[in-house]
């Protein structure tokens, strides 16, 4: 992944307790061939210790042509960019590099839904709008 500070220019500043959670994903396609490859290299977890990094799931996709980053916490477009911009944490991310077709991209959350808890029948849905 590189530096794509451009995108998250609307970014709010760090996160703050209590406030709600937020997703974003990177979206990357994938050089034919290297499906095995990424598949290993995700079986070794993350490159940075995740429990550092402020977010509070990090799930990642991978079909045969494309991997996906889910990121969620809160102000989470910043938590990626200070893991992005980080050297040492980000140092990483370059066992992706042959991997990759084109240059990975932000994708924000535009549509949530969840089931209700059964304990206090309360559910969640949502749409938002990027900047």
């Amino acid at each position: 992944m590189t530096d794509r500070s451009d995108e998250v220019e609307g970014a709010q500043g760090p996160p703050s307790s209590g406030d709600m959670t937020e997703r974003v994903a990177v979206v990357a396609g994938l050089r034919p061939g290297s499906h095995g490859r990424a598949s290993e290299i995700l079986a070794g977890g993350a490159p940075y210790e995740l429990r550092e990094t402020g977010f509070r799931r990090h799930s990642v996709f991978l079909g045969e042509e494309t991997v996906v980053f889910v990121f969620e916490g809160s102000g989470v477009e910043w938590l990626v960019r200070e893991l992005v911009n980080d050297p040492a944490r980000s140092a990483g991310f370059s066992v992706w590099g042959p991997l990759l077709e084109g240059t990975p991209e932000l994708a924000r959350e535009h549509f949530y839904w969840e089931a209700p808890n059964p304990e206090t029948r309360a559910g969640s849905e949502g749409f938002s709008q990027s900047p």
